[in-house]
C-alpha cells in the first residue's frame, strides 16, 4: 500500500513545515524589503494563509506555496503603499498648508506681508511695470506696447523696482 503525503492540516506536520521554512522565508522577505518587522508580518501572514488552505496545498508544494504567497503579499503591500502615497499627494494638493511646520507658515505669511508692503511702496510707474512683468508674465516688449513707452524704459523701471525692493527688505532676496 503506497504511503500518502502527510496532511498540512495536522498540527505537528504544519509546525514542522513552519520550523523548516519560516526563517528562510523571513530572510528572503527581509532582503527584499530591508524591513525586519514587515518581513516578520508577511511571513506570519503567509503561514496563516497556508494553514487556512491546508486542504488545498499538497505537501510536496509547501515551499513554493508559502514563498509565492509571501511574495504576493509583498506585492499587495507595495500596491497599497502606492495608493496611500497617491492619496497623500491628493490631500496635499487640496490643502497644501496642512501638515506644514507652523513656524514656516508664520514666516511665509510675514514674508508675503513684507513683500506686498514693499511693492505697494514703489512709485506707480515702477510698480505697474514690475507687476506686469512678474505677475502677468508679460514680456518687456508687450509692456512697452501697453504703456506706450520704449522697451529700454520698461527695463529701467523694472531694474529700479528690483533695486528698491532689495533695499527695503533684505529678506526678500
Amino acid at each position: 500500500m503506497p504511503q500518502s503525503d502527510p496532511s498540512l492540516c495536522d498540527e505537528l506536520v504544519f509546525s514542522q513545515v513552519f520550523r523548516d521554512y519560516a526563517e528562510t522565508l523571513h530572510n528572503y522577505l527581509y532582503y527584499k524589503t530591508g524591513d525586519t518587522d514587515l518581513a516578520g508580518d508577511l511571513t506570519q501572514e503567509a503561514f496563516i494563509r497556508m494553514w487556512n488552505h491546508c486542504r488545498d496545498v499538497g505537501y510536496e508544494t509547501v515551499r513554493g506555496y508559502v514563498f509565492r504567497t509571501a511574495n504576493n503579499l509583498l506585492l499587495n503591500h507595495y500596491e497599497h503603499q502606492k495608493v496611500r502615497l497617491k492619496f497623500n499627494h491628493y490631500q496635499q494638493a487640496q490643502n497644501p498648508q496642512e501638515g506644514q511646520d507652523p513656524e514656516y507658515l508664520l514666516e511665509e505669511s510675514e514674508l508675503r506681508q513684507t513683500l506686498e508692503a514693499a511693492i505697494s511702496a514703489l512709485p506707480e510707474k515702477q510698480r505697474v511695470a514690475f507687476l506686469l512683468s512678474r505677475m502677468d508674465r508679460k514680456t518687456y516688449h508687450e509692456i512697452a506696447d501697453m504703456l506706450g513707452i520704449s522697451r529700454q524704459a520698461v527695463e529701467k523701471r523694472i531694474y529700479n523696482a528690483l533695486n528698491t525692493l532689495r533695499n527695503i527688505s533684505p529678506k526678500i532676496r
